[in-house]
């Protein structure tokens, strides 16, 4: 299934603090595996650390087929500060902390959570990769990069995923989208579904919305799932009917007419 968890939102304002209701959140991780999405997304900096205890406490043992991805790169000072932290020993430090809280052996996918500026980029992944010869690390990734960073970060590791904001209102990274397309590298579109004036009444998903039976979120997944084949879709949610609703949207098929409706009208 082409869809995937954003955990997120089990944190609450701002992914800061602890969730309100864990009991609640953890319902929300269960049922996301119970209807077969099979990778949950998480961060370190995600309630500071609460949000990875989180899913463990919901999901582990976890099945299988379960693809666990989390990112570490960035301290939080404050709820609204997200500030880059690649020095090597700190990402292997944070690393290491992701995979007790995660209750991992090994993490299925890390992700640079945002590049430091003030450090090498081949120093910040040559520390993914090192935990990766360790048997610590599966796959790396990379969060809101451009494809010149793709492209250095290869040199130094394969990157096998790539997360940033992408959705039917917001086509800013579609270069980025394109050559990932391009070279095997799955992107998973976090905000998906922040689509801004085409939600209102009369907007575009609302008129391919009543036109096939579907609600406009649900359009929305739809658009980013028929886009480009490497698309993997994280709509985070606490709530198991938005949940429910969000996983019907892999079910719908929608018209060249209507995709092209909402193309254009980005």
């Amino acid at each position: 299934m082409r869809l995937a968890d954003g955990s997120a939102p089990s944190s609450e304002s701002l992914v800061w603090s602890a969730p309100d209701d864990p009991r609640r959140a953890r319902a929300v991780l269960q049922r996301a595996v119970d209807l077969g999405i099979d990778l949950i997304d998480t961060a370190d900096s995600y309630g500071v650390g609460a949000n990875e205890e989180l899913v463990a406490s919901a999901l582990h043992p976890y099945p299988d087929r379960t693809v666990i991805s989390t990112k570490v790169g960035v301290v939080r000072p404050s709820p609204r500060e997200w500030i880059p932290l690649g020095r090597p020993e700190y990402l292997k430090q944070q690393a290491e902390l992701s995979l007790r809280r995660l209750n991992l052996e090994r993490l299925d996918l890390l992700f640079l959570h945002r590049i430091d500026p003030q450090v090498p980029l081949a120093d910040q992944i040559g520390a993914f990769k090192e935990l990766q010869d360790e048997g610590k690390v599966r796959h790396i990734g990379l969060s809101e990069v451009t494809v010149e960073e793709i492209e250095e970060a290869r040199r130094t590791a394969p990157v096998a995923a790539v997360q940033s904001v992408y959705n039917v209102a917001d086509r800013k990274n579609e270069a980025v989208v394109e050559h990932c397309a391009a070279v095997g590298i799955a992107f998973l579109a976090y905000f998906p579904l922040a689509v801004g004036a085409q939600a209102r009444p009369t907007g575009p998903l609302a008129e391919v919305a009543k036109e096939a039976g579907a609600t406009p979120a649900q359009i929305a997944l739809s658009w980013l799932l028929h886009s480009f084949p490497c698309v993997l879709p994280i709509p985070g949610t606490s709530s198991i009917a938005h949940l429910e609703e969000n996983q019907a949207a892999a079910d719908l098929s929608l018209t060249p007419e209507q995709l092209a409706k909402l193309s254009q009208a980005a």
